[in-house]
Order: structure tokens, then C-alpha cells, then sequence
């Protein structure tokens, strides 16, 4: 039987490396060679006790510039340099093994590999190791980058709109990519910030050298600055819940039961630990990505699941990761834990910050945003296209009446299964606080014109069903703050009424936010009220976002829907 090993291709001419094998060291370091702009890591042999390997490619400062894991169920990873922003000539890729019979040796020390063989043109310049690549990048960027590139460069990333939110240059009101040359502290989860903000990045900077795994955040309005917790290095650390993030999904599939994927956490790295099942019954979770056989979608953030209850499946489709948007679908099947990746007829465009609603066993995917060739800035969709799961086929229906403009981050409630609520979201320099409906059995879109004090214009806000009639809207983006207010919105009276709890008052966006069925005779005990035995309410569960300040949660706070309701 063929020995357990993990192997890497550098670059399209050189043939497979080992790099780690079942009796050797469970760690090792290779100094990418300056030449190449694809790395292939896979795995060959039999896993028996083994875990997991993890992977990180790092830049010249040992900053993660993207993850990823190898499991028994995903055994191979890509990487390619014009995918990937931050990749520069000094690259290092870092491998852990874990689980099995792991020879210590050398577990403290890693293994560095100073040279790859490579199949490449005499003239190519040889690998350097680790050191010698930091110096050549400092010497390179003082020689090259001088200010005025990095200003021009600057400027030039900072005209494009509606753009993948991971960070920002200058105070803007949408968000934009990060600009090459701006520092890896004090980055903020949307755009803003100005002068103070990189002030504030660059006194701070040795504090956040590591970021923010995620925290619980001040349970008041005000933003707080509390100590930043380091992010864990090693990977042998197990994470005990989810590392704090954005733009994750949390899906609920049971009575007791949901699935967390994905997300983005401190200094714009997707997470280490993108899949996770929460039990309701008592809040805890537990590490899933090594639960499910077949191939687990790739990490991103901006993309949609939603669980279809009659085929026990959770469909994930769409997001984005850097420079590289999806517009793939990926099913996970809850009842034999198998992931499966559709090959779909009809087109749909890459598409992020979108919505999707489920509608008699369709997806009903509404907006988002998708990518522009270049030099044109990225685009709103207003478009809606349907996923149908038994052809596996995508269409766009004919619809009539007003539509909502082109918008993504917005927010889609299914009400009595038959109607889709849209509200918000934004399109450059715009942000929305209007409303649509769309008649599912028409298939025609009205404005909705409503009463009462309407939320803010916002995006990357929560929205959650709270009843037959009412839905709720909480936090979000308006352009230059997270916000922390709620509404309610009433669908009979078409009329908003703002709701004040203090469970509810930390600014996030980003966030995700469900509803689950809970023992009320259980909950209502622990305050002194009665309430019969086996009698099922409803909790609104608030997980994870930002506040646009650096700042990355990692919280489950929870309300319940009668709460809400009364506070009316």
C-alpha cells in the first residue's frame, strides 16, 4: 500500500515534491521560488488517524496571504499569484500535519526547505531562503515602489465601485479593495477611516501585529478599545468555537441545529475554521468541516445557503475570495453528510452580497455583485435568476411590474410563502432604504410604500421572519459606520416600528442573524414565569460581524421572538 505523503507542484513545468511523508517531520516551511505563480498542494496515500493538514501561503512578514486545509474528504489545494492580491515575490508556504502518528521531531523547528527544483529557463533567478527573501523585498521596494506609485496605485484602486468590501484606502462611502503598501494594522471591515484611521493603524501597529480572532463585544452602544486577543499560529491550537468574522452564512436545519460556512476575519483572511454546527439546544459548537465527505466549497465570504427542509439540503452558491468570484453550487446533504458540486445548465453570473430565497424547491437568487473586465469598475445586478435543483438548471423568469434597482447587500424575507420582501442594500455611491415585494404567484415586483420610522439607508444588515406578518431588520453598513438599531416591520399595516433592546445594542454588520424553536417552559423558568411544560417559542440567534473599527466577533447573543414582539 502506497506510504501516506503530501506533495506540492511549483509552477506548470515542475513535477511533484514531497514535502511531508508518514514517518517524517509534521511541519515544514518551502521559500517559494520568486518565478512561480502557482502552487498545487495534494495529498496521496491513505490517511488512517490523520486529521487534517493546514496550510498557510505567507508573505515576506510571515502575514498569511491566504489558507487552506487538506482533509481526507478535500485532498487537494491551488493557489494562483494573480488571484491573490498580496502575493509578492517572497512567498513561504507553510505546512502542518495533524492527527495520526506525529513524530515530534522537529515540531518546534521547522523544517525549512531553501530550495525547490524547478524546470524553468537557465536565466531563472535560484529560491532564496526565508531571510535572504525578506531583505531582497525590502531593497526591491525601496528601489521600486516609491511613493508615488504606491500613491497612484492608491488613487487608481480607490475610483473603482462596488467592489469585493475587504478594505479601504482613503473615507469613501462604498467599499473598496486594499491598496498595495497599506499597512496591516488598523484595517477597517468596510471603507472610511482617513487620516485618523491610518494614524490610529500606524500607533497601534506593533499591538495588532497578530489581530483579532473575534471577541464578545461591549454590551452598550459605545464602541469600547479593549486589548486585542492574538490570532493563533499554530495549527495544533483547536479552535473550541468560531474565530470571530464577516460575511459568513449560519443556517439553520432542524429544530436544534445549524450550520455555519464561511467567512473573513482580522487583516482580511478567511477563516481557518470555515465550518461549524451549532447545537440551540445549549449554544455550543462543534468543528465540522472534517464531518462531510466530498469536496467542501472553497472559502469565501458574500455568498448565500439556504436549507431546503423537504431534500434535506443546504445549497451554498456564489461569494467571492479576493480577486476570484463564484457563481458555482455547492449541496450539502444533512442526512448523509456528503457534499456534492452541481454541474448546472443555463448562466448565471459570479455573483456576491446577493440574496437567495427558497420557493417550492427553487432558488430565487435577486442582485448582488458581480465582476467588470477591466478597467470598468464592478457591477450591481438587478437581475433575478432561478436555480432549479431536480434539472439542475438556471433560468431568468419573466417578471413584471417596478423592480428594485441594481443593489447588493440588501436583505430578502419569504413571507407566507408567497411573497419576497426586499429591502436595502446599496449600489455605488448609493445606499438604500426603500422597499419591494415580489408577488410569487404573479411573478410581478411592487414598491412598497410604508408608514412609521423607516430604518436608515444600510447594507450588510440582518434580517430575520419573526411571525406570519413580521420580519425583522438589525445593524448594517450606511457607508461610513456600523450601525446597532432594529425594526420591525408589519406586512398587513405596511408600517416600521423601531424596537429597543440592550441585547441588541452593539454596531455590527456583516453579521448573521436566524431564528430557532426553543423549549419556552425551560426559558421562561429561568426569569420566574410559568409556562406549561413542552410549550415551543421562538429566539432570534445573532452571530459574528464587525463594527468597521479593526474589530471581528466571534458572539452568539440571543433574544427571544416574544421579547421582540412585545417590545412593539
Amino acid at each position: 500500500m502506497e506510504d501516506f505523503g503530501i506533495y506540492a507542484v511549483f509552477g506548470v513545468n515542475c513535477p511533484p515534491q514531497r514535502l511531508l511523508s508518514a514517518e517524517g517531520s509534521c511541519r515544514v516551511s518551502v521559500a517559494v521560488p520568486p518565478s512561480v505563480r502557482q502552487v498545487v498542494l495534494f495529498s496521496s496515500g491513505p490517511w488512517e488517524e490523520r486529521i487534517c493538514v493546514n496550510a498557510e501561503l505567507n508573505d515576506a512578514d510571515r502575514m498569511p496571504i491566504t489558507i487552506g486545509k487538506l482533509t481526507p474528504y478535500n485532498k487537494c489545494l491551488s493557489w494562483e499569484q494573480w488571484e491573490e492580491e498580496t502575493w509578492t515575490d517572497s512567498v513561504t508556504l507553510d505546512v502542518t500535519l495533524e492527527g495520526g502518528n506525529l513524530v515530534k521531531a522537529g515540531w518546534s523547528e521547522p523544517q525549512l526547505m531553501v530550495a525547490v527544483t524547478e524546470y524553468t529557463p537557465k536565466d531563472t533567478v535560484a529560491p532564496l531562503g526565508a531571510r535572504e527573501l525578506n531583505s531582497k523585498r525590502k531593497r526591491e521596494r525601496l528601489t521600486e515602489d516609491g511613493e508615488d506609485d504606491v500613491e497612484s496605485r492608491a488613487t487608481k484602486r480607490g475610483e473603482e465601485e462596488n467592489i469585493c468590501p475587504n478594505a479601504a484606502v482613503e473615507k469613501k462611502t462604498t467599499p473598496v479593495r486594499k491598496a498595495r503598501g497599506q499597512s496591516k494594522a488598523g484595517q477597517k471591515l468596510f471603507s472610511g477611516g482617513g487620516e485618523a484611521t491610518k494614524t490610529k493603524g500606524a500607533a497601534n501597529g506593533a499591538g495588532e501585529a497578530q489581530g483579532i480572532v473575534g471577541r464578545t463585544p461591549p454590551q452598550s452602544a459605545a464602541r469600547t478599545k479593549s486589548k486585542q486577543a492574538k490570532t493563533p499560529t499554530q495549527a495544533a491550537t483547536p479552535f473550541l468555537s468560531p474565530s470571530g468574522r464577516w460575511g459568513q452564512t449560519l443556517c439553520p436545519i432542524d429544530a436544534h441545529t445549524a450550520i455555519l460556512i464561511g467567512g473573513q476575519g482580522s487583516r482580511m483572511h478567511f477563516c481557518k475554521d470555515p465550518m461549524w454546527k451549532l447545537c440551540t439546544e445549549d449554544m455550543s459548537w462543534v468543528a465540522a468541516e472534517t464531518l462531510a465527505e466530498g469536496p467542501t466549497p472553497e472559502a469565501r465570504i458574500g455568498h448565500t445557503a439556504i436549507y431546503d427542509p423537504d431534500s434535506h439540503r443546504i445549497f451554498v452558491f456564489g461569494g467571492s475570495k479576493n480577486k476570484k468570484w463564484f457563481n458555482d453550487v455547492h449541496i450539502l446533504d444533512t442526512q448523509s453528510w456528503k457534499w456534492t458540486m452541481v454541474e448546472a445548465q443555463g448562466k448565471v453570473p459570479p455573483l456576491a452580497y446577493h440574496s437567495c430565497s427558497m420557493f417550492r424547491g427553487e432558488l430565487f437568487v435577486l442582485g448582488g455583485v458581480f465582476p467588470c473586465p477591466n478597467p470598468e469598475p464592478d457591477g450591481c445586478s438587478d437581475s433575478l435568476y432561478i436555480f432549479d435543483p431536480n434539472l439542475s438548471i438556471w433560468y431568468q423568469p419573466i417578471v413584471t411590474g417596478d423592480a428594485p434597482s441594481p443593489r447588493s447587500g440588501h436583505s430578502a424575507c419569504v413571507m407566507q410563502q408567497r411573497k419576497i420582501y426586499v429591502f436595502g442594500g446599496w449600489d455605488t455611491p448609493v445606499c438604500y432604504n426603500d422597499m419591494y415585494m415580489l408577488d410569487l404567484g404573479l411573478m410581478e415586483f411592487s414598491a412598497v410604500k410604508t408608514t412609521g420610522k423607516a430604518p436608515s439607508p444600510r447594507s450588510w444588515h440582518g434580517s430575520a421572519v419573526l411571525s406570519d406578518t413580521k420580519f425583522l431588520i438589525h445593524g448594517g453598513y450606511n457607508g461610513n459606520n456600523a450601525l446597532s438599531d432594529t425594526f420591525i416591520f408589519d406586512t398587513d399595516s405596511s408600517s416600521w416600528t423601531e424596537v429597543t433592546l440592550p441585547q441588541l445594542a452593539v454596531p455590527r454588520a456583516g453579521h448573521s442573524i436566524i431564528t430557532t424553536e426553543t423549549d419556552a417552559s425551560l426559558r421562561f423558568q429561568e426569569v420566574g414565569e410559568e409556562v406549561a411544560a413542552g410549550t415551543i417559542g421562538r429566539t432570534l440567534l445573532v452571530f459574528g460581524g464587525g463594527d468597521n473599527e479593526g474589530n471581528f466577533y466571534s458572539d452568539l447573543t440571543t433574544v427571544t421572538v416574544e421579547e421582540l414582539l412585545a417590545a412593539i
